[in-house]
């Protein structure tokens, strides 16, 4: 995919069809998707929690970008998406394996409009999740012990999601985090305080797109 489909003037509706290949999702899982946009479009009026720009590129932008972190860690079963925001990437992982066993997403946000309908979303799609409503620093302290992945999007910086990681994980656990086109930076100012043990991925709706696999990361002596 190249480009934004809302910069091309796509309709929500055209942008919907561009994005299904992408997803090959089953029928019930494609009606939690279109029952979440739908979600999002009513609150959206009222509670702005996405940038209007990208209201018409929603499966693209949003959904498709969130969605292709699952294949990455096809085992995991208790993930954490901090700062969660309106859904991406949480609650999108939520709805594509939420028919996994043993399953379960936590959502950490202290805005409390974006708490509200991430609970709201949960509550009528009936997706294993738990909503957390505290900032991150202070979520080590609500989150289970075990986890499995750790994700994040448009969050922070490479350096500062590593000492989050650090500070929210106490076994080995895989974080993905959706980068721009300043991955290598990013990674270049991490590296002069962590020994980290990554892979870089090309994401399939951005060119300059990059998700970060962190496989181990040490803070440096």
């Amino acid at each position: 995919m190249t480009g934004r489909s809302g910069e091309r003037g796509l309709s929500l509706q055209e942008d919907r069809l561009q994005a299904l290949p992408l997803l090959s999702v089953s029928r019930e899982t494609m009606d939690r998707f279109d029952a979440y946009v739908g979600l999002l479009q009513r609150w959206q009026t009222i509670k702005n929690l996405v940038g209007p720009g990208t209201m018409t590129s929603l499966w693209t932008r949003h959904i498709v970008d969130s969605a292709q972190l699952a294949k990455f860690v096809p085992d995991a079963r208790i993930w954490v998406d901090i700062g969660s925001g309106a859904g991406f990437p949480g609650l999108v992982i939520a709805i594509l394996l939420a028919d996994r066993p043993g399953f379960h997403m936590h959502l950490v946000e202290s805005n409390g409009r974006k708490v509200a309908f991430l609970r709201e979303v949960a509550r009528t799609l009936k997706l294993p999740v738990t909503v957390h409503d505290c900032r991150i620093e202070a979520a080590f302290t609500v989150l289970p012990e075990q986890i499995d992945c750790l994700t994040a999007r448009a969050l922070a910086s490479l350096k500062e999601l590593l000492e989050m990681q650090a500070k929210l994980t106490k076994n080995p656990c895989i974080g993905l985090f959706l980068k721009g086109q300043d991955v290598d930076a990013e990674l270049t100012e991490a590296a002069k305080y962590w020994n980290i043990q990554a892979k870089i991925h090309q994401s399939v709706t951005d060119p300059s797109g990059h998700i970060v696999e962190v496989i181990e990361a040490h803070l440096k002596a």
